[in-house]
C-alpha cells in the first residue's frame, strides 16, 4: 500500500494527520508542497484541491483529515 500526504509545514491539520498515521504505524511519504511545486500542480490536477492535507492511498484521495475514511482505506481502527 502506498500512502502520500500532500502537506505544508504550517498546516495544523497536516501535522495531525501525519501524527495519526505514525500512531497507526502506517508508512507514508510526506510531500511538502512549498518545496515541490510540481507535486502541488499534480495534486491540483488530480483532485481539483488547492488546500491541504490531501492524502493519496493507492490512488484514492482523502481531502482533509477524515479519520473514518482513512481508517477504512487503511484497514485500521479510527
Amino acid at each position: 500500500m502506498t500512502v502520500k500526504v500532500y502537506s505544508t509545514p504550517t498546516c495544523p491539520f497536516c501535522v495531525m494527520v501525519k501524527d495519526w498515521l505514525k500512531e497507526k504505524k502506517v508508512e507514508f511519504e510526506d510531500i511538502n508542497l512549498l518545496e515541490d511545486q510540481d507535486a502541488a500542480k499534480t495534486m491540483m490536477e488530480k483532485t481539483g484541491q488547492r488546500g491541504v492535507p490531501v492524502i493519496d492511498v493507492d490512488g484514492q484521495f482523502v481531502i482533509g483529515f477524515d479519520k473514518a475514511k482513512l481508517a477504512d482505506l487503511l484497514k485500521v481502527e479510527p
